[in-house]
């Protein structure tokens, strides 16, 4: 009986010490196979935010087709080009007094920014004559832009990855804007996201320059100002509050400089008319009013009067969602500290494109070209509701249809401002007081 023992300990000893039959080639393929074709493999790629990455990179690449095959096959519209041009060419040519800047269709009435940065595309493109290479230079602005884009929504996590399909495969009218049209909407609304992204990644002077130098092309950039002088405020002390608006206000001066020098009251009349008067026939949003009403100043007062009051009705929520945003900082840098940043990226996102979303609710008019200035944050926008998934694509699809109908109609501009009053109500009711920060959605799908 001894014996025995003894040779089952030894066989059981034998066995332990034998090694594992290693996996072949083909088995190994064979499993890797198996777990990446599946279908719940493929619904988590779409479905689970931690994975937007993926489907952002996949669609980085689509962008690089999408924007060449524009370029190459679909026929440039010539609209505001040769005046910026004309514009900037008097400049180059010396003219310094914003009376005498004007272009085929009126007088220059963009900021400084805008004279630098169309001056180098001028200059690149032999004088605005080269059109082929002024739209890929776009091409490669878009690609940028997007890029930023991307970045917000992988570190925010707060959109199913499939809603970043809709951006890049439904938006034929933003595309446009770029390559087929090149306005200065889309390179303000780049430095705008270059900004937000160095602002979340703790760079501050950075953001307030690349913000300042946004605004200096193209003044809707504003529109982002409540938000970020609450998160000014409530995110630095008082010092470097300060600081960074000093920072924001010299490069505005620097930049304005040798026309404030020659003509003061020319250039901030014209560069930040907030009183421009715009055409009936182009807009896209009131064209279910009449023209006389869309004239009135009593209509442009009710217009300013609402924006403030929505700003107001809003702010204490962004208070409250930027303060949890401090508070989770330790947390947000600590080992386990992956859901709190995902959420305090959310947090820090939503007061700036809710911002920007009520001014463009409220603008006087809407020009086609403005679609540029919130259609990258709808996504985010309709996931901070609590609509339904059916009711939040189908929010979105009748925005586009809406911007994609030329010219606007009284039902396309009233279907537009219908799903902009349903989106600010969604995120009045979601900016609702919470108990905790941490009934805030984790993974909205």
């Amino acid at each position: 009986m001894a014996g025995s023992s003894s040779t089952t300990k030894s066989a059981s000893l034998n066995r332990s010490k034998i090694r594992p039959r290693p996996r072949s080639k083909f088995e190994f393929f064979k499993e890797g196979y198996k777990k990446y074709t599946n279908l719940d493999f493929g619904k988590s790629i779409l479905i689970d935010p931690e994975n937007t990455w993926v489907v952002a990179t996949f669609l980085f690449i689509c962008e690089v087709v999408i924007n060449a095959a524009i370029i190459l096959y679909r026929p440039y519209t010539e609209i505001d080009w040769v005046a910026y041009m004309e514009e900037v060419g008097g400049f180059l040519n010396g003219t310094l007094d914003y009376e005498e800047l004007k272009g085929g269709t009126g007088p220059l009435v963009y900021p400084a920014g805008f004279v630098y940065v169309f001056s180098v595309l001028f200059l690149a493109t032999g004088k605005g004559t080269n059109l082929f290479l002024a739209q890929w230079i776009f091409g490669l602005l878009y690609l940028a832009l997007i890029y930023q884009v991307f970045r917000l929504y992988t570190r925010s996590k707060k959109v199913p990855p499939y809603a970043l399909l809709f951006l890049t495969f439904t938006s034929y009218r933003v595309h446009s804007i770029f390559v087929l049209r090149l306005f200065n909407d889309p390179i303000a609304i780049l430095f705008t996201y270059i900004a937000i992204n160095a602002f979340m990644d703790g760079r501050w002077t950075l953001g307030s320059l690349m913000y300042s130098l946004a605004v200096s092309i193209k003044m809707n950039v504003l529109l982002y100002a409540p938000a970020l002088l609450t998160i000014y405020l409530t995110q630095l002390n008082v010092f470097d509050a300060v600081v960074q608006l000093a920072v924001c206000g010299v490069l505005q001066c620097v930049l304005a400089l040798p026309f404030l020098l020659v003509n003061p009251w020319s250039y901030i009349s014209r560069s930040f008319d907030l009183g421009r008067v715009f055409f009936y026939e182009w807009t896209v949003n009131w064209k279910f009013l009449s023209e006389e009403i869309f004239l009135d100043r009593r209509f442009h007062l009710f217009l300013l009067l609402f924006h403030i009051g929505l700003l107001l009705v809003f702010v204490p929520s962004w208070i409250r969602y930027l303060r949890s945003y401090f508070r989770l900082e330790p947390f947000a840098k600590s080992l386990e500290g992956k859901v709190p940043l995902q959420i305090r990226n959310q947090l820090f996102l939503l007061p700036l494109f809710v911002s920007n979303f009520i001014g463009v609710a409220c603008s006087r008019s809407l020009h086609y070209q403005f679609y540029i200035w919130y259609y990258h944050t709808l996504p985010f926008l309709l996931w901070s509701t609590k609509y339904s998934i059916k009711i939040k694509l189908c929010i979105f699809g009748i925005i586009e249809l809406c911007w994609n109908v030329f010219p606007a109609t009284p039902q396309s501009s009233f279907g537009l401002v219908l799903c902009h009053i349903l989106i600010l109500a969604g995120l009045w009711h979601y900016s609702r007081p919470q108990k905790d920060w941490r009934k805030l959605e984790f993974k909205n799908r």
